[in-house]
């Protein structure tokens, strides 16, 4: 089996695809965007995605890229972000501080309070970052401890995230439905086209009349004119359920599309 990720190595994205196939051969892209292109491609079996965090929200090229292409989300990784300052020099000589812009987020106020005159700067992925500041002493990465002892990198500092509880969650995309396993959950997008007022309440109701428990809806504008919004909702349950098919008829016939992403095993 060959996982595509967000690379280079020590990265968060291998370290999800270590819990969800420890076994697999894997695959390093650039982007999210590549690792995506592959699986189209059919040089990869999977990838393996980020698609929220529990600090900064929704990986909008993500969801962007679910709507664009036909893909299949099979599964889903919960890992727990722990960020580290990591560099060849000591703190006096850091004058940059690299990593991807949501481990730059999730690190704001440490990086103001301890560097607030070095140069932020904004790398493809946290490992990127770290195998970059493998060639200076005077960068320093967010990522990973993984990714520091990847590329012989010292501490700094630990767990300077924010707020301690970080998490991201991440999608495999692939191509056949997983049979239901009881703890499943089905993703979908819906766009209702003509706004007025219930539209999106009598869609919310199928589910709620059924009492299927919704554990994500978020908006997403569809790029074609201000105020026209998609729907990305999760829902527990499994598209072979008579319960979750019978509710996806009955907002089909209310919206103008409905997109079934995929019904695939719940992590945890």
């Amino acid at each position: 089996m060959m996982i595509g990720i967000l690379g280079p190595e020590g990265s968060y994205s291998e370290k999800a695809a270590k819990q969800w196939n420890g076994t697999a051969e894997l695959r390093y892209c650039d982007d999210i965007m590549e690792a995506v292109d592959a699986l189209l491609r059919e040089e990869v079996d999977y990838s393996i995605v980020p698609v929220e965090n529990s600090l900064e929200g929704s990986i909008t090229l993500t969801l962007d890229l679910l709507m664009e292409h036909q893909l299949k989300i099979v599964g889903e990784v919960i890992v727990q972000i722990n960020h580290y300052l990591l560099s060849k020099g000591s703190g006096r000589d850091i004058k940059i501080i690299m990593s991807h812009p949501q481990g730059l987020s999730q690190c704001r106020k440490f990086i103001k309070k301890n560097f607030k005159d070095a140069e932020v700067r904004s790398a493809l992925s946290t490992s990127l970052a770290a195998k970059l500041a493998s060639e200076s002493k005077d960068i320093a990465a967010i990522a990973s401890r993984e990714s520091g002892q990847r590329y012989g990198l010292g501490v700094l500092a630990e767990n300077i995230q924010d707020i301690n509880e970080n998490y991201t969650r991440f999608i495999v995309i692939g191509k056949n439905t997983p049979h239901p396993t009881g703890n499943d959950k089905t993703s979908i997008i819906v766009y209702l086209q003509k706004n007025r007022p219930g539209a999106l309440y009598e869609v919310l109701g199928e589910f709620a009349g059924r009492g299927i428990d919704l554990t994500r809806i978020e908006s997403r504008p569809t790029k074609k004119v201000l105020g026209d919004y998609l729907f990305y909702i999760d829902l527990r349950g499994h598209i072979e359920d008579k319960m979750i098919s019978g509710a996806l008829d009955r907002v089909k016939s209310r919206v103008a599309m409905l997109k079934i992403l995929g019904s695939y095993p719940a992590a945890g």
